[in-house]
């Protein structure tokens, strides 16, 4: 696996002529991994599923990750990411571990991945799920992961197709 820029990982994405691609959006936490998939398009993000992270083997993770890359056409992933100026987080630490973890089982070489800024993205989930009243916490935790997914893709993809359409109308 490869960082890339995030308008980079678009535009190699959007020059694959004739090649349907999506991009998965990763909400990591520290038990759960929380997925949203595009749409062929690239436009619109939709919650997908969560995996059980697996700290203690992190080659199943990574097979899981390349069962979907193949089934579901997937070129990128966007890793939500905390982003604060001043200091850097211990969330972001464990984001960056989990990243380069899965990246050193060699198992997901050719892939390219950038982070994008998830601030809030969790608690405006639960503020939108708190009236659903999800009684049971695993239902509650894991639909939050997989919309903090959602929200995570759905701003990149909102920042990428615009800045790509205003450089299209330069």
């Amino acid at each position: 696996m490869r960082q890339v820029k995030a308008l980079q990982l678009f535009h190699d994405l959007v020059n694959k002529k004739n090649q349907q691609a999506r991009l998965l959006g990763l909400d990591v936490g520290d038990k759960y991994v929380g997925l949203a998939l595009s749409d062929f398009h690239n436009k619109i993000a939709s919650p997908f599923s969560v995996l059980v992270r697996k700290k203690s083997n992190i080659d199943l993770m990574a097979s899981d990750f390349e069962t979907l890359i193949s089934n579901f056409s997937l070129k990128g992933f966007v890793v939500g990411l905390p982003f604060d100026r001043h200091r850097v987080s211990s969330d972001a630490a464990q984001v960056k571990a989990f990243i380069n973890a899965l990246s050193g089982t060699k198992k997901l070489q050719g892939m390219k991945y950038t982070y994008w800024n998830e601030c809030f993205t969790s608690k405006n989930v639960e503020l939108l799920l708190k009236p659903l009243n999800l009684n049971h916490p695993v239902h509650s935790k894991t639909m939050s992961d997989k919309f903090a997914a959602v929200g995570i893709l759905q701003g990149y993809l909102d920042y990428v197709n615009r800045k790509m359409k205003l450089m299209e109308t330069e």
